[in-house]
């Protein structure tokens, strides 16, 4: 006699048809958390690869209030939010170009600690993987365990040692086994990709970063302040003539 599924799943005990119903759960839950992850994933890189060769050309032309307007344009970008941070800690300064040393360290830390914000909440979410990939062969285990059992003592129920009076455990026991391995292997799957995402644009951020502090160290003159460069000039310019977009 063959057996389809739905005809297993019909023959299931109750506690059988629990660990199937929450291993359909942890799957969709996984499923939905993946594809969240890949689409911010995915805007972050896209806002990125707009943001950053602009940032970089801003710097090379001494335009930091250009520079200061794209990084508050680009809300998703990973990158963008990060040089913000940092930008946002020396606004007051740039004005008069008094920009010294320690407002270079100072900057300096608002970029890792924007950075350690941006990675935290990058990686939410992963926990949900690596805890489905994790747990679900065993959710899927202790269904094969119950249906064992079950064989065993429809075994005794009967007094026959027949494949037809276990058969029906048997079946129960495969079947969440499997399942939980069909949860769990895209689970890992989805959590390894996305941590290497993640630690991709992680190298994104710190690359940048460090361009931005070596342009600011560059610019500051040996008085240890921040020299009277065209950027400074176009700034005091741009903020007599109340058209300053940071002000705004």
């Amino acid at each position: 006699m063959q057996l389809s599924l739905l005809d297993i799943y019909n023959q299931m005990g109750n506690f059988a048809k629990g660990i199937v119903y929450v291993l359909a759960i942890m799957s969709i839950w996984s499923l939905s958390v993946a594809i969240k992850k890949w689409w911010d994933l995915r805007k972050a890189q896209a806002e990125t690869r707009k943001f950053a060769p602009e940032f970089s050309q801003f710097l090379e032309e001494d335009n930091l209030v250009e520079a200061v307007t794209l990084a508050d344009k680009y809300k998703r970008s990973h990158v963008a939010r990060v040089l913000g941070g940092a930008l946002t800690e020396i606004r007051p300064l740039i004005q008069d170009g008094s920009v010294t040393v320690a407002d270079i360290n100072s900057a300096e830390r608002a970029i890792e600690r924007e950075m350690l914000m941006t990675i935290t909440d990058l990686k939410r979410g992963l926990g949900v993987l690596a805890t489905v990939g994790a747990t679900a062969p065993f959710v899927g285990l202790l269904g094969t365990t119950m249906g064992i059992v079950n064989s065993f003592a429809a075994m005794a129920a009967s007094g026959s040692g027949g494949l037809a009076s276990i058969s029906s455990g048997v079946s129960e026991a495969l079947i969440t086994t499997a399942f939980g391995l069909v949860v769990a292997i895209p689970a890992v799957w989805l959590f390894n990709y996305f941590q290497i995402k993640i630690d991709n644009l992680t190298a994104e951020m710190t690359y940048t970063s460090k361009e931005m502090i070596d342009y600011m160290i560059k610019n500051v003159s040996g008085t240890g302040e921040f020299g009277r460069s065209r950027f400074t000039r176009e700034f005091n310019t741009t903020a007599t003539a109340g058209n300053n977009p940071i002000s705004q």
